[in-house]
């Protein structure tokens, strides 16, 4: 009697069809599946801005202006953090309004935004203009 000699092969009929199964699956789930949106406010829906707000402007560069009654100044973030003290300790919690230019970097915005929050302002807004 002859003996049998073992192959040294991957049968790969059985991959294929589970292969063919997914593929039918990913087809057919495809088309169902649902993209997420975002809806952004509108700029005519925003409300009327508070009185006397303090402004902080981030420029195009990332320079920061601080504006009050008594005018503009450009700071830097300790001296905006020294002036947001000073401002809260004349009024308990004033209005402020972060102006962003439309060149300046998001993450320019977003500092001034923290280091507003940081010093427990509750009433702050971005500041949009009009259409």
């Amino acid at each position: 009697m002859r003996q049998r000699r073992l192959k040294n092969e991957i049968n790969v009929v059985p991959y294929i069809d589970v292969m063919l199964v997914l593929l039918v699956i990913f087809m057919v789930a495809a088309p169902m599946m649902q993209t997420g949106s975002v809806d952004l406010p509108s700029v005519e829906k925003s409300s009327v801005a508070p009185e006397n707000p303090l402004r902080v402007e981030v420029g195009a560069n990332g320079a920061l202006t601080f504006v009050d009654k008594s005018g503009a100044r450009v700071v830097d973030k300790a001296e905006l953090a020294a002036l947001l003290t000073a401002a809260q300790a004349t009024t308990p919690q004033p209005a402020i309004l972060v102006a962003g230019d439309k060149a300046a970097r998001y993450e320019s915005v977003l500092m001034a935004l923290d280091e507003i929050k940081a010093r427990g302002f509750t009433r702050v807004g971005l500041e949009t203009a009009r259409k």
